[in-house]
């Protein structure tokens, strides 16, 4: 097992080196980049940049853990869109692949493609508003849209295939893959074996998950984790060990099921996390550049978990 860090908490929006060499800086063995839409796939992704990335990350002895891009439009009504946004993961396991990523990520899609903050409320609200719901039209056929958007993940999965690397799944509260069923669910209907999850407790504990339960029933099909603390309530993204998931029972599934992978630290309300400024996401701590206060707390919560590995045995890079 290693542990990695999320490079958008540290600097939300690109030239990514200085991040890389921070990340690594700190001690962590792995580190994720992300392409927020097929604009940075196409002007930030070139070939010479994607070039000078690999030489930051040799120079720098870390690895890639993942590559991050979300097609939002997976599971939109009209083929048309869904069809570009097959088009978006192809072009983001190309540049995926050509950084050494073997696991390409995707964030699941609500129905209809309906977005947080727009048609969804965030689930953060939650505890603050009086009424918390979905207004949808009458005569929508989500029988229709689930199948929709499984066809479009399998020629994702396709992409992932003929580019020899995995394709991470990762559930969020209101998607088609909210929870551990939805995830069983949708692996069984894509059908591929490049297919699996990125398990993300913050993610599935708000929607009534135990996190080591999780991870018992999806077993090998977690190719990768983010890891973050929990009111239980929304998905803020704390400290582990500042919230309310039981990280020693969770660690000790991830050994049971034998779990090798990477521990991505993702913190994203916490002060001093990085957004950028046209950034949409929730939170209340907004900076161009993670300051060196989100950097303490980052680092706290890869010690913590270390120290976890050490009290059960977990072998850690």
């Amino acid at each position: 097992m290693r542990f990695g860090a999320a490079s958008w908490p540290f600097q939300w929006d690109p030239p990514y080196e200085t991040a890389i060499r921070r990340i690594a800086g700190l001690g962590f063995k792995a580190i994720e980049l992300i392409a927020w839409n097929k604009d940075y796939l196409k002007d930030y992704y070139t070939p010479a940049k994607i070039k000078e990335l690999r030489g930051v990350l040799k120079e720098e002895g870390i690895a890639l853990s993942q590559f991050v891009s979300t097609p939002h439009d997976l599971s939109s009504g009209e083929k048309a869109k869904r069809d570009a946004a097959v088009e978006h993961w192809q072009r983001a396991v190309e540049v995926g692949a050509e950084l050494g990523s073997k696991i390409i990520n995707m964030v699941s899609s609500h129905g209809f493609a309906m977005r947080d903050g727009q048609e969804v409320p965030r689930i953060t609200t939650k505890p603050l508003v009086q009424k918390y719901s979905v207004k949808l039209p009458s005569g929508l056929d989500w029988d229709r849209n689930y199948d929709d958007y499984v066809e479009a993940l399998k020629r994702c999965a396709a992409a992932c295939e003929k580019a020899d690397v995995s394709m991470s799944i990762e559930p969020h509260p209101g998607r088609y893959v909210a929870n551990t069923d939805g995830a069983l669910r949708l692996l069984e209907h894509v059908g591929s074996k490049a297919v699996g999850i990125n398990f993300d407790p913050s993610h599935t504990f708000p929607v009534g998950d135990f996190p080591n339960v999780t991870v018992y029933r999806l077993g090998k099909r977690i190719l990768h984790c983010h890891v973050s603390d929990n009111d239980g309530v929304t998905n803020v993204h704390w400290r582990p060990g500042m919230g309310k998931i039981d990280w020693v029972a969770m660690f000790q599934a991830l050994k049971d099921i034998g779990y090798d992978g990477t521990i991505s630290v993702e913190l994203e309300d916490v002060p001093g996390v990085s957004r950028g400024p046209n950034s949409t996401a929730p939170g209340v701590y907004r900076h161009p550049t993670a300051t060196d206060e989100f950097v303490a707390e980052t680092v706290a919560g890869m010690n913590y978990l270390k120290g976890i590995c050490k009290d059960i045995g977990i072998p850690v890079q």
